[in-house]
């Protein structure tokens, strides 16, 4: 049980999934203030306002160089390993994104019937690509200013 304990309430690890899950909140929030269709899957969801990969490798970043220094090799490690993150989220999943909604255009003006999926109810029905998969930069910055806002503030609140 103590090894739970330990993982569970390691800072680096809390303060991430805290950034993450705010994110992810600040999401359905932002749905449901702007009057979209709310559900309990949009806590998986990826893209959007803000960037929730971004907020936690921000937050885990910033952690890292307060536990265990700023000049440690981990930090180095965790810093570059943030940047990509982030610049995936911005071009490669932002780009795959736009390519998705491009092919789905293409095919609803097609009406390709031959591309179908059944559904669960049993219909068929044209295979849709996800298409909100990346971010804009303004969603990725966004999310790691939370991510960093986390980490300080669980410096400041616990550890003084």
């Amino acid at each position: 049980m103590d090894i739970l304990w330990n993982i569970v309430f390691n800072p680096i690890l809390f303060v991430s999934m805290l950034a993450w899950l705010l994110a992810q909140g600040t999401k359905i929030l932002l749905a449901f203030l702007l009057g979209r269709k709310v559900s309990p899957r949009m806590i998986m969801q990826s893209g959007g306002f803000p960037s929730a990969h971004s907020a936690l490798v921000a937050a885990m970043t910033i952690q890292v160089g307060q536990v265990v220094g700023w000049n440690d090799p981990l930090f180095a490690v965790s810093l570059i390993f943030a940047f990509v993150v982030m610049h995936d989220a911005a071009g490669v999943r932002r780009a795959a994104g736009e390519h998705a909604y491009l092919i789905n255009e293409m095919i609803d003006r097609l009406e390709l019937s031959h591309i179908r999926k059944d559904t669960k109810k049993g219909r068929k029905e044209a295979a849709r690509l996800k298409e909100l998969i990346g971010h804009t930069p303004f969603e990725v910055c966004a999310g790691a200013i939370m991510g960093v806002a986390m980490a300080v503030l669980y410096r400041i609140i616990f550890m003084g």
